[in-house]
């Protein structure tokens, strides 16, 4: 004879067991009828986001294709179910995001931001410098 404990504990075991071969099942037959440019989405490996939705892709289950403007320049870009999931999923980023730019314009707009920082950084360094000169005169 098992304690209530004891019989809670297989429960949930069995519960868990039969939850995950429930997803598995529904994976498997969604991976089996999502056309070719889909690509499968892994929930676990999403940035958390504290909302009260999911978003279109979570529900659907995959990623699809989606055709967006670049902000600069104004070409007609693709952005890609893989490139998606990397965004989501391996760099952690906002499931509510999107594309924006093209690959041209985005590395040109990283280029221009690094070198902002480089000057502004150059900047706060001779402040600094200038500022220990100043007190080394004061001291001496």
């Amino acid at each position: 004879m098992k304690s209530g404990k004891q019989r809670r504990v297989e429960i949930v075991a069995r519960r868990k067991k039969l939850a995950l071969k429930r997803k598995a099942i529904t994976t498997a037959v969604a991976l089996k009828n999502t056309p070719y440019r889909m690509v499968p989405v892994n929930e676990e490996l999403l940035a958390p986001n504290n909302s009260y939705g999911v978003p279109a892709f979570v529900r659907r289950g995959y990623y699809v294709d989606i055709p967006f403007r670049c902000a600069d320049c104004g070409k007609e870009e693709v952005w890609t179910g893989s490139q998606q999931k990397w965004w989501y999923e391996i760099a952690k980023g906002f499931v509510y995001s999107s594309a924006v730019r093209c690959r041209a314009c985005r590395r040109k707009e990283q280029a221009r931001r690094n070198e902002a920082r480089r000057v502004h950084l150059e900047g706060v360094a001779r402040k600094n410098q200038a500022r220990m000169m100043k007190r080394a005169e004061r001291s001496s």
